[in-house]
């Protein structure tokens, strides 16, 4: 890998999913694309950029997701920042004692970046302890760019040690243990799934086909990938995405206090609106 394969590896992915390759992740970079040109039989990293480039124009090629997924880092686990679950517990309390069943409005959630799903999950397992029945009520979507991690997640088949977090309780009210050649392996309980609707979405697209209305987005350690052009624009548009009360979850390293004014730090790296959005958003609802 010359240094030029890297510079075009990094313009390319920037362009195509935002992300910011500095150049300590050159090491990072070689080993997960090598992979990829031992498929095509290529030695060279230039003449598998090349076959990539001239490929743009193809919307069947199915080289340009392999290449973003190969790029794509995903670092998830269930109950991941656990306080972000206890505050999503206490605000879906709230809602229940403000709303008689008659006047309750359907809840919307939005996970955008689903990874392999633990995530969503988890969200989904918060949702039945506190609604019961009525979280099949919710709309939950997941998202990602990566469709390998999104097929894992459709899944929801993990091994045993990455379910540790969930405690014993959860573990027997959620999980499926394998057994014989599943050994060793956690299926999530088909009530669980069925509340998640898994679908491949690029956060750069111009258009994002989910509507708006969102009670709460959890988009964690994800925008800590792009650069402030990017995070601000993205911020833009949860805004208009988000209801006036709703919650905007965030990673644990990620502060935009300072870097769009409008959300307000409502807890820990969680955020709510501190203005009404501003732009089309207002005059139509549909994320459009």
């Amino acid at each position: 890998m010359t240094d030029d394969d890297f510079e075009r590896i990094a313009r390319l992915i920037y362009q195509r999913a935002g992300i910011v390759l500095a150049r300590h992740k050159r090491e990072m970079v070689y080993s997960r694309l090598s992979r990829r040109l031992r498929v095509h039989g290529l030695t060279r990293f230039h003449d598998y950029l090349t076959m990539l480039e001239a490929s743009l124009s193809r919307s069947d090629h199915d080289e340009w997701p392999a290449f973003i997924n190969s790029l794509t880092t995903n670092l998830t686990a269930f109950f991941r920042e656990p306080h972000h679950f206890v505050m999503l517990e206490n605000f879906l309390r709230e809602r229940l004692q403000r709303q008689t069943s008659s006047q309750r409005a359907p809840l919307r959630i939005w996970c955008a970046a689903a990874s392999t799903g633990e995530e969503p999950y988890s969200i989904a397992m918060v949702l039945r302890e506190v609604l019961g029945a009525a979280a099949n009520q919710v709309e939950l979507i997941a998202t990602d760019i990566d469709t390998d991690a999104l097929r894992e997640a459709e899944l929801g088949i993990y091994p045993f040690e990455r379910i540790a977090k969930l405690g014993e309780q959860r573990c027997k009210r959620f999980m499926l243990r394998g057994s014989g050649s599943r050994q060793g392996l956690v299926r999530v309980r088909p009530e669980i799934k069925q509340l998640v609707r898994f679908r491949h979405l690029n956060l750069l697209d111009s258009h994002w086909d989910l509507g708006s209305g969102f009670d709460v987005i959890f988009c964690r350690n994800v925008m800590i990938y792009f650069d402030k052009q990017t995070q601000s624009r993205l911020l833009d548009r949860f805004a208009l995405m988000l209801k006036p009360d709703g919650l905007l979850f965030a990673g644990h390293s990620e502060n935009f206090s300072w870097l769009n004014d409008a959300f307000t730090l409502r807890g820990q790296t969680v955020y709510t609106l501190s203005r009404p959005p501003q732009g089309e958003g207002l005059m139509r609802r549909d994320g459009r």
